[in-house]
């Protein structure tokens, strides 16, 4: 079969320099080749996968592993690497990461998660505060990262697992490093080994305190019954915690910047609060921030859409494709937050891998645009979108500064 060379699925802006959207590639090959060849960045190939039918028929087989260290999975391009130390349970399959995965479902369902909305308000209000006393005294705007969308999930992951959030500098400085495409690989391992450390330490520390907080209930419930050795729940920490306050963070900024350069949306969910859980759901269609996978490797020769995968052979998911496929979403590049059936999105994934954490990002997404919407009806960029650093060169998209006035 002749090697069809498609874009690389990777963070990167599309030609028309829109930054909102994915390579312009995609609508043609879901159209013409949706099932393709790839290269990867080693030379190696893997099959990209782009209209929405069959990546949910992809990511709900679990003849499709999520184990990197399975044959043919394409490690090539990906910051993480095939190693079994400390691995969370997203690179395990059944029934090991069905196991792992139970022991924190309960803590993410959404009524538990729905109780912490007040908190969440709380928190957002006070860093809305500091904007408000800091924005006078700026020069270049604030930056809406820094101030607000890292803070506000930073500051929730921390406390439930229980992690103290004045280390946030060093464990969101160490995940930037883990998440970077550009960083050399002996400086990410040592970022890797220094995170490892202080989880470590930091599981030592509660196995003699648990206290009430997911890493401390995890400890007393399951290590003790000799169900999840230490190692198992610093893995958790780092999954969790990394998880947890990256992607929802980036999700914030390139949400409040859509809805800045769409006066006439902002204003229509001003008047219309209630329709902000909907926006929220087709913002997470519109905006992919997982752009270089979720990614498999097939363990057994299964048929897609009429297209044989063999046994060994690895697959890369486009998800902002899927998003994108005009198939199930009518004028699917265009913003809608009266979409009906936004909710269908692949943004969390789909089966057995599926965001753990997506009922909390929902909530964080919902109060945080909605408090921005309401207190500073007059915010905008504070300079030209194409001065504005987006993330090409991380695993996951956004904004890395977002100055803004009002």
């Amino acid at each position: 079969m002749t090697m069809f060379t498609a874009p690389a699925p990777l963070p990167v802006e599309p030609p028309s320099g829109c930054p909102f959207d994915p390579p312009a590639a995609f609508a043609a090959l879901r159209t013409t080749q949706p099932i393709s060849k790839i290269s990867l960045p080693d030379g190696s190939w893997a099959w990209l996968v782009t209209r929405y039918a069959d990546i949910r028929t992809i990511l709900g087989d679990t003849r499709f592993s999520s184990d990197t260290t399975v044959h043919g999975y394409p490690l090539s391009g990906m910051t993480g690497g095939p190693s079994t130390r400390n691995r969370g349970f997203i690179r395990m399959d059944p029934p090991e990461h069905t196991r792992l995965r139970r022991m924190v479902t309960r803590e993410f369902m959404v009524k538990r998660v729905e109780a912490l909305r007040p908190e969440i308000q709380r928190i957002t209000d006070e860093l809305c505060d500091a904007m408000e006393r800091t924005e006078g005294r700026t020069q270049g705007g604030v930056d809406l990262v820094q101030a607000l969308a890292l803070p506000v999930p930073s500051l929730v992951i921390s406390l439930l697992l229980g992690v103290p959030y004045e280390d946030h500098d060093l464990f969101q400085g160490l995940t930037g490093t883990l998440l970077s495409r550009t960083v050399p690989d002996d400086e990410r391992e040592a970022a890797r080994a220094e995170l490892r450390d202080y989880l470590d330490r930091l599981v030592t520390a509660k196995e003699a305190d648990p206290g009430d907080d997911i890493l401390g209930r995890l400890i007393v419930e399951q290590q003790r019954t000799g169900e999840l050795p230490h190692d198992q729940v610093a893995a958790f920490a780092a999954l969790l915690l990394i998880a947890g306050h990256e992607t929802t963070a980036n999700m914030i900024g390139l949400s409040a910047l859509t809805l800045m350069r769409d006066p006439a949306t902002a204003e229509k969910l001003r008047q219309e609060p209630a329709l902000i859980r909907g926006a929220v759901e087709e913002l997470l269609r519109f905006h992919s921030i997982i752009r270089n996978g979720p990614r498999r490797a097939a363990t057994a020769d299964i048929e897609v859409n009429g297209h044989l995968i063999r046994a060994g052979e690895g697959v890369v998911v486009a998800v902002p494709s899927g998003n994108r496929d005009e198939s199930v979403f009518a004028d699917a590049d265009r913003l809608d937050v009266c979409r009906p059936n936004a909710q269908h999105h692949v943004a969390f994934g789909y089966g057995i891998h599926q965001c753990l954490g997506q009922a909390l990002a929902r909530i964080e997404l919902q109060v945080v645009l909605g408090t921005l919407l309401r207190r500073f009806p007059a915010m905008r960029p504070a300079v030209p979108v194409e001065e504005i650093p987006f993330r090409t060169d991380m695993s996951i998209y956004g904004c890395h500064a977002l100055p803004v006035t009002w």
